[in-house]
């Protein structure tokens, strides 16, 4: 091999089967920590949807597993989410639960032709800021979440949460052979078990399943006005689930250092969810916290998710009597460490010698977000404000400069991007009293970007001429001069 030659990278089957077996010990291990984490907040979820705990836990499995096959972003863990449970509460409260099995099947269906129609490479208008907004804003709707177990709680689980946290930070100091956070919760749930002290249980959660989910279709009758119910809210889901799940892929990216195709990533969340819906489970999407617990536990493969997935089925199954014996402290002492371990702490250091826009985007975006409890809205405030920003400097940077020659001739100079944010004060550089001799208007250096510009300009030529002052107009592009014929002539 030469110095500069680059080892081929393994493609199709081969690429996709490395996804599987590329870390396989510490797949498992951070697939079996992950399958823990998702109990409480699978049987959470459900509780804000207004459904039964086995429809969080049944789309949590299902989609965990599905996705593991067929998603475009290893070790990315997908499963019944908060995000997408806010949407829900509506249709289940006016209409019951078949009607949110038939929109969690159309939701699926509406991801997959997002993902046909690579509709994912819009990913790209998200600004930095935003998404620096979007991680920020998501580790501290974590933190928040595990509040209400911990308030008024006593001393026994605050000992617990102190404990379990001790344990994260620590052991990995001594030895690195097992994910700290899942020892915390064997030797906390041990605690607990051996000594009955009285701390909140995965069994005060709710009543979990102990069965199956049989295949069922949603008993809605197919009609226009069912589509009508359902339609609004699937489409809130595709998006905001889309939303998520995207941006999530886009930060484990970050931080292994590897890519992942979006697109497949949406076909695979839309095979997921038709698949829950058809199996009795509510609609999920990517979720930032047990993603972040799989990455930080060394989970890299399909398989990590694909072991989350199939351990928690077997917790709730087969091993469901030990499984309500964990201690809420530990799942909260691990969901403590993984929001602080998401929070990107360097952005607070970099608003001090970042531009101030950015840092007013990064703020508006954390804050929306928590506020609303919805990523939807945050992200979107951050990219309106973006827009605005960037609109308003580019603006800044175009100009009309002015030269007046012996023969009486007036020579106007115009550069710099122009559009309906410039064109209001391009147009007040002209100076139509007294009117010149004559008026060249030179646009050798700039462009005309949309039908406000076009006509702006359109408006000086017109008054030069209502006055009888010869005017011409010399440097316009090709692409300026289409868009000037398109809109005037």
């Amino acid at each position: 091999m030469t110095p500069t030659s680059v080892p081929a990278r393994p493609s199709g089957v081969s690429a996709y089967l490395n996804e599987w077996v590329r870390s396989p010990r510490a797949d498992l291990l951070s697939g079996v920590l992950v399958a823990l984490a998702l109990i409480p907040e699978a049987i959470a979820f459900s509780i804000i949807a207004g459904v039964p705990p086995q429809v969080g836990l049944y789309a949590s499995f299902i989609i965990a597993m599905v996705i593991a096959f067929v998603g475009g972003r290893p070790a990315m863990i997908s499963a019944a989410t908060g995000a997408m449970a806010l949407l829900m509460t509506g249709l289940v409260k006016d209409h019951g639960l078949e009607y949110l099995f038939a929109a969690t099947v159309l939701t699926g269906v509406l991801q997959v032709f997002f993902g046909w129609a690579r509709l994912a490479r819009y990913l790209k208008f998200v600004p930095r800021p935003v998404m620096t907004g979007f991680v920020n804003a998501l580790a501290i709707l974590i933190f928040l979440a595990q509040l209400p177990q911990v308030v008024g709680a006593g001393w026994p689980t605050y000992a617990m949460v102190a404990a379990g946290l001790a344990i994260i930070y620590l052991l990995p100091r001594v030895t690195r052979a097992v994910p700290s956070a899942l020892v915390a919760i064997l030797v906390l749930s041990a605690v607990s078990i051996l000594t009955g002290v009285d701390v909140r249980t995965v069994r005060d959660m709710g009543v979990l399943p102990t069965a199956l989910p049989p295949f069922h279709l949603p008993a809605v009758p197919l009609t226009l006005e069912t589509l009508d119910i359902v339609f609004p809210v699937a489409l809130t889901l595709t998006l905001v689930g889309l939303l998520e799940s995207l941006l999530t892929a886009q930060l484990i990216d970050e931080k292994t250092d590897t890519t992942s195709d979006k697109n497949a990533e949406s076909r695979g969340q839309g095979i997921a969810n038709i698949v829950t819906g058809l199996f009795g489970g509510m609609a999920g999407c990517a979720m930032i916290g047990q993603s972040m617990i799989n990455v930080t536990g060394g989970g890299r493969g399909r398989l990590s998710t694909f072991v989350a997935g199939a351990v928690l089925l077997l917790l709730i199954l087969v091993l469901q009597d030990l499984l309500v014996q964990i201690p809420m402290a530990a799942l909260v002492a691990v969901m403590i460490m993984v929001s602080l371990s998401t929070f990107d702490w360097k952005s607070l250091r970099a608003m001090a010698t970042h531009p101030r826009g950015e840092s007013v985007v990064m703020v508006a975006t954390v804050a929306a977000t928590v506020l609303t409890h919805d990523l939807s809205k945050g992200v979107l405030t951050g990219v309106v404000l973006s827009a605005l920003f960037f609109a308003r400097k580019v603006s800044q940077l175009s100009g009309v400069t002015a030269e007046d020659a012996p023969d009486g001739t007036r020579t106007y100079r115009v550069t710099g991007q122009l559009f309906f944010v410039s064109t209001h004060d391009v147009l007040h550089r002209f100076d139509f009293t007294p009117p010149p001799t004559r008026v060249v208007i030179d646009v050798h250096g700039a462009h005309f970007w949309d039908s406000s510009a076009v006509t702006a300009l359109d408006q000086v030529l017109r008054r030069y001429r209502a006055q009888v002052t010869p005017v011409e107009l010399i440097g316009l592009n090709g692409a300026s001069g289409a868009l000037f014929d398109q809109v005037i002539r």
